[in-house]
């Protein structure tokens, strides 16, 4: 907590002092000399200017107007200036990777150089002028960090493995920066998941989630409790700046209303405490699915028989119940072209192989034949609530053979009718995909399923306006798409086929959810 207040109050430092060291007064005109805005030039992305004047923060398309100051641009020797600041695990590897194919595919050279510790910087050459055309700057630091120098107009895209935080909406806003929680400020680049590890010679194999919240918390000790030899449990943490220590937060013990253990090992990186907990062999430790390195990890269960490890397919879905986005945050201001078009490679086919190539899970969309999902029917009839009659699992079997489950599901914010964050960028995935007419002649079905608290039919009227919700969501966001080429439909089935058990806040959220079955 002490370094988030410290990273919020250097962010507002730099709020105060940058503009005054950085300023440069400019004056546009217009071609006719009719129009003439002064003020202090913000930036230039190539094609507009962002001046702060007297009427407030204004862009400029510059190809209406001249410029004339100590401020104005080299229009011929533009070169588009874009820095990244935040999660390691996000820019260590997973951005240079994009950064290295995007520049291939766009006619770009690449090079390479480390300027510091934590800064590294990519600078992108016209492959047939040996024209500069883009520097990007990679800050390795952490998602309260990235948070700060976005704050402070020190980077340009926040990378965070988690979302905004109440207070830094606040001050970006403050700021002039846009409503950081709002549509197009925010989306998701790839997916994690936080898993609990244990040493290679450890018996356990799966821990129930609340099991697993006491653990870290402290109030469960021995391995005994859990099933396991008669041996004290030792807690491995990653360290407070962390974004994988706050979704820790966010995801195990807030909901659960409980705080780390006093006890536990912090760390400052996930292969360190991946070392540790393989040479402890009483220990346990929650990390990334991507930082396992040789422990093992353990599937996450509950009372009814469930258990779900964290997979590929079970991470895309979200029915794995710690899964976690990693996050691009955008000010509300214009990015120079290059980067625009850096963002839209991201949402590419050719992106998401190469997220996938380094280990993270992708969002391509894929499809699941029915007959391999034998698991989940079978849960379906040995688990439905005990108001779900044997009429409502046939009408459900019979609607949904001969379709294919895609990957790509929605869920929802805890006690909200407001998709999460994963499920808000689905929206764009899917839409963005309906717009190409990638499932143009197919018939794609928005099914609801809910938890099993209450009673079974409002259950099921609660998933069926779920899921008309979604399927609105998502024609409203395909503004270009052809609808009279293919088939939308919505149907909910209520606590017919639970995903994970209904003990625990965690089960009850992975149960409500909207999937999409394409025929």
């Amino acid at each position: 907590m002490a370094m988030r207040c410290a990273a919020v109050l250097a962010a507002l430092f730099l709020l105060v002092t940058a503009p005054l060291a950085r300023a440069q007064d400019v004056t546009l005109m217009s071609r006719d000399g009719s129009v003439e805005i002064t003020g202090t030039l913000l930036g230039f992305d190539g094609e507009f200017y962002r001046v702060h004047t007297i009427y407030g923060e204004l862009t400029v398309d510059g190809s209406g107007v001249s410029c004339d100051g100590p401020g104005c641009p080299n229009l011929t020797d533009y070169v588009a200036d874009l820095t990244l600041s935040g999660a390691g695990s996000m820019g260590r590897v997973l951005l240079p990777a994009l950064i290295e194919v995007f520049a291939q595919k766009s006619g770009h050279a690449v090079s390479r150089e480390a300027i510091d510790g934590s800064n590294t910087l990519f600078t992108l050459t016209e492959a047939s002028s040996g024209k500069i055309a883009g520097r990007f700057t990679i800050r390795l630091t952490n998602s309260d960090e990235g948070f700060a120098d976005l704050l402070a107009d020190e980077a340009d895209i926040a990378l965070s493995l988690r979302e905004v935080r109440p207070e830094e909406a606040k001050l970006a806003r403050e700021a002039g920066l846009g409503d950081m929680t709002g549509r197009g400020r925010s989306r998701v680049l790839a997916l994690d998941a936080l898993v609990p590890i244990v040493a290679p010679g450890n018996p356990l194999r799966q821990i129930g989630t609340p099991d697993l919240a006491r653990v870290v918390a402290g109030e469960i000790t021995n391995w005994a409790e859990l099933g396991g030899p008669d041996a004290p449990i030792t807690v491995h943490m990653r360290d407070d700046p962390s974004g994988i220590w706050q979704a820790v937060e966010d995801r195990l013990l807030d909901p659960a209303g409980k705080t780390l253990t006093g006890y536990a090992e912090r760390y400052d990186s996930g292969p360190a405490l991946a070392r540790a907990v393989e040479h402890d062999p009483f220990g346990i430790g929650l990390t990334s699915v991507t930082e396992i390195g040789n422990t093992t990890q353990l599937a996450l269960s509950g009372d009814c028989g469930f258990a779900l490890a964290a997979s590929r397919k079970t991470i895309k879905t979200e029915d794995y119940p710690l899964t976690a986005p990693m996050f691009l945050y955008l000010p509300a201001r214009r990015l120079p072209k290059l980067a625009r078009d850096f963002l839209s490679f991201t949402r590419s086919t050719a992106a998401q192989s190469v997220i996938r190539r380094v280990g993270f899970t992708d969002q391509q969309p894929e499809e699941i034949e029915i007959d391999r999902q034998g698991n989940r029917f079978a849960n379906a009839i040995a688990r439905a609530g005990k108001e779900v009659g044997l009429d409502e699992l046939q009408r459900m079997v019979s609607v949904l053979s001969g379709r294919k489950r895609l990957t790509t599901s929605f869920r929802f914010e805890p006690g909200s009718a407001r998709l999460d964050a994963q499920s808000r960028s689905n929206v764009a995935q899917l839409a963005h995909a309906l717009e190409a007419g990638l499932y143009d002649g197919r018939a794609l079905m928005f099914v609801g399923f809910s938890d099993g608290d209450g009673p079974a039919k409002a259950n099921q009227a609660i998933a069926l306006r779920r899921a008309k919700a979604v399927l609105a969501a998502v024609q409203q966001a395909a503004e270009t798409a052809n609808f009279d080429r293919l088939e939308m439909l919505a149907d909910g089935f209520g606590e017919a086929m639970p995903m994970a058990c209904d003990d625990s806040a965690w089960g009850r959220r992975v149960n409500r959810r909207v999937e999409v079955w394409l025929r």
